[in-house]
């Protein structure tokens, strides 16, 4: 694992005399930014010696509890684990009040014990060293939609959409609309300046199919790790500006019963050592290769599920006609579809995965991913006939569309132990059969308009 140069760190302070805080994150199952707030002058030890963090950070719920379960609590009576900072990740965050840098630090193999192989970023890394051991460099970029919501509720008590420059709260879905993106100008300039000042690569910004539901492009990286790590960074850079500017980025997968679904789609295709592209073709269908890539991910869906869907809330986003795929199906140039070959020139060609909510983690769902691709080439897996047409119609095996099914499939499957690793699976699966557990606990208003007066 490579770990951050010292002097990356005595140039930010040098170029940055007015920073004295710096936010310490490391990223857990659930794709949450954990970690401490540090003074300036405990930046340059860190780069020297690592930081200790507690065992039990890895083994936290969505809601911050820890789970016993997980082996990571009280049975290594919650021991200081070692994390070191992840080369290029020290920046400044340019939404903060006041001048305050950020740091991505990772779990070391061995110092790190005995949390390390919990850290959701080890899984992705063995899983391209896998890929890249026979040859094949996965190149991805990611896509995440998500929603601007003003922090007050309505009047029911439920999120809203934002409140646009105009003064009007948004109620028209307006995909695509330029007007729609005019409105959040403000919000957009800083998040473009942000993303700048931090070295992440976003490119278009669209106004996607509801109101306050955004999406900006990410360009692709020959270094899927690199895609990933600046997907991380991105979200949180969304959410700060966001907060700047009094709004909240929500990036729930189904905040709205009756709006479009938030997805996080991942773009992907294999390259040789040079960076050329193995999936190229003017067969608008790909190589072979390309083909048995989609037979992978296909044939290890249900196994991966609750790693794409991992919160209850996901899977509200599966509804027909919604631009949510719904089964196992590949086409080109097709969004009715969860695996799709987007049209372009031979050189481009490449698959967009579909399945993700946007509340996914993105390392762990790289990591099946591409997991799932590297199965499908080994076996020499036939993805069957692409879809021509609508695929909502066409579909004859559906996703699972609750919760229990997908975790109960992935703590059957040998092939996620064996890709994700043993220990990681026992420490995500117990966080997540705990949420589960408590999700069904709760009564909630649902229940009550539902039952209080006729059950």
């Amino acid at each position: 694992m490579q770990f951050a140069d010292i002097q990356e760190a005595r140039d930010f302070l040098a170029a940055n005399p007015e920073v004295r805080s710096i936010e310490l994150m490391l990223i857990d199952a659930n794709g949450v930014p954990r970690g401490k707030l540090l003074h300036r002058d405990e930046l340059l030890a860190i780069y020297q010696n690592g930081r200790p963090l507690p065992s039990s950070i890895l083994s936290l719920t969505m809601q911050g509890e820890d789970v016993e379960a997980t082996g990571l609590v009280w049975e290594v009576a919650d021991a200081d684990c070692w994390t070191y900072p992840l080369p290029g990740s020290l920046t400044l965050q340019p939404w903060r009040n006041t001048p305050t840098g950020q740091l991505q630090v990772s779990m070391h193999p061995t110092q790190g014990q005995p949390a390390a192989p919990a850290d959701p970023r080890h899984a992705l890394m063995r899983v391209i060293e896998r890929l890249k051991a026979d040859g094949f460099h996965p190149v991805m970029a990611v896509e995440l939609e998500f929603y601007l919501l003003d922090k007050q509720r309505d009047a029911s008590g439920r999120p809203q959409p934002a409140v646009q420059m105009n003064g009007v709260r948004p109620e028209a879905p307006q995909v695509y609309g330029v007007y729609e993106l005019e409105q959040v100008q403000p919000f957009l300039d800083d998040l473009y300046a942000a993303c700048e000042v931090q070295g992440l690569p976003v490119r278009t910004a669209i106004s996607e199919y509801a109101p306050g539901q955004l999406e900006l492009t990410l360009e692709h990286r020959f270094d899927a790790l690199q895609a990933v790590d600046e997907g991380i960074r991105y979200k949180r850079l969304v959410r700060g500006v966001a907060n700047k500017h009094g709004l909240q980025a929500c990036f729930m997968a189904k905040p709205f019963g009756d709006r479009a679904g938030s997805g996080m789609h991942l773009h992907v295709s294999l390259a040789d050592e040079q960076g050329n592209n193995l999936y190229a073709s003017e067969d608008p269908q790909g190589t072979p290769l390309l083909r048995h890539s989609i037979g992978g991910m296909m044939a290890t869906l249900l196994d991966s599920l609750a790693i794409f869907c991992p919160n209850a809330n996901s899977f509200r986003r599966f509804q027909a006609n919604s631009y949510a795929p719904l089964a196992k199906s590949w086409g080109v140039n097709n969004r009715t579809v969860s695996f799709r070959v987007p049209g372009g020139p031979a050189v481009s060609r490449h698959i967009e995965h579909r399945i993700c909510g946007a509340d996914a983690n993105p390392y762990l769902a790289a990591a099946a991913i591409l997991a799932g691709i590297h199965h499908g080439i080994r076996e020499q897996i036939d993805p069957g006939a692409a879809i021509v047409g609508n695929g909502y119609e066409q579909a004859t095996e559906f996703l699972p569309t609750d919760w229990l099914t997908a975790l109960r499939a992935l703590e059957r499957s040998t092939w996620a132990r064996e890709a994700l690793g043993e220990e990681f699976l026992k420490v995500f699966l117990a966080i997540k059969q705990t949420e589960y557990r408590q999700f069904m606990a709760e009564v909630g208003e649902q229940d009550w308009r539902w039952y209080l007066n006729h059950a």
